[in-house]
């Protein structure tokens, strides 16, 4: 009867002897669902529960939309410098020296070529837990550089944004980057080369105000937060109360800022139909 009804009163176990649960083995949703962790990165980390898209990085994505995760990383090794020697509650120095210690990324963006359904892709892909994403000089080199890349080769790019916006602590720097990348989807545009931006959660800022809005065709994940300026800032600025669901992506695709949102499980497969129609080349074997 000692296994169904407790014999000596209090825990027994030496603190020293006690087991924790391993981190990472589930996942709790803001709606409060709990989810296996390996069955959410079976599910392209997206929860079966109640279909809530986690944040991924770059790793995650170039998982799912390069074939057997095969690619070539374009400049790779282009880190950030200090130019204004900025310094808040601690140098940018310091700052960008922890970032790239804790996310084993150079900066805030990763540029790839590789094949996608069997046929060839430029993708960047914003990782935001590189200082909130945020687009600095290094950004906008990478992303003019993929393009460059993809203008030469003439390949379609596609640019993934997840970004807090301009980096401050790089100013006007910083803010040349909306222009730089501009010009440089103008040239893609030009040529006649497909331009996918897909904007997930989060996409604000200048990056918002540039290259996530350029594209030939503009796609999001379901419940992305989208916008220029925060709501607060928004409200101050217009003096009137928000409608319900500002800045998600279903409002935007309601208002004609977005052509279509994509389960991430659809991502690939969308994006390559997208292309084999616009490019007029034969469809992919999943679409026959």
């Amino acid at each position: 009867m000692a296994w169904f009804k407790r014999t000596q009163k209090g825990i027994q176990t030496a603190t020293e002897d006690k087991k924790d649960v391993p981190k990472g083995l589930w996942y709790k949703s803001p709606t409060g669902k709990i989810v296996d962790a390996e069955q959410l990165e079976k599910n392209f980390y997206v929860s079966p529960e109640d279909g809530y898209h986690v944040r991924i990085g770059s790793k995650e994505y170039f998982e799912i939309l390069f074939d057997d995760n095969k690619f070539k990383e374009l400049d790779k090794n282009l880190s950030s410098k200090d130019p204004l020697k900025f310094e808040d509650k601690k140098k940018y120095t310091e700052r960008l020296k922890d970032a790239q210690e804790k996310t084993n990324l150079k900066d805030a963006v990763r540029t790839a070529v590789g094949k996608s359904n069997g046929n060839d892709i430029v993708i960047a892909c914003m990782d935001f837990s590189f200082i909130g994403g945020s687009m600095g000089s290094v950004v906008g080199e990478k992303i003019a550089r993929a393009a460059d890349h993809s203008l030469k080769h003439n390949i379609p790019f596609m640019i993934i944004s997840k970004s807090g916006g301009a980096r401050m602590m790089e100013a006007a720097l910083s803010l040349m980057q909306l222009a730089k990348t501009s010009a440089k989807l103008a040239q893609l545009a030009d040529a006649g080369i497909p331009y996918i931006s897909l904007c997930t959660d989060p996409t604000t800022g200048g990056t918002t105000a540039s290259f996530a809005m350029l594209g030939d065709i503009n796609i999001a994940e379901p419940g992305a937060l989208i916008g220029f300026a925060g709501p607060r800032v928004v409200r101050d600025t217009t003096g009137k109360e928000l409608p319900e669901g500002f800045q998600t992506a279903e409002f935007l695709k309601e208002h004609g800022f977005l052509d279509f949102i994509s389960p991430r499980q659809n991502l690939k497969e969308k994006i390559n139909l997208y292309l084999d129609l616009i490019l007029n080349r034969p469809l992919s074997s999943n679409w026959r």
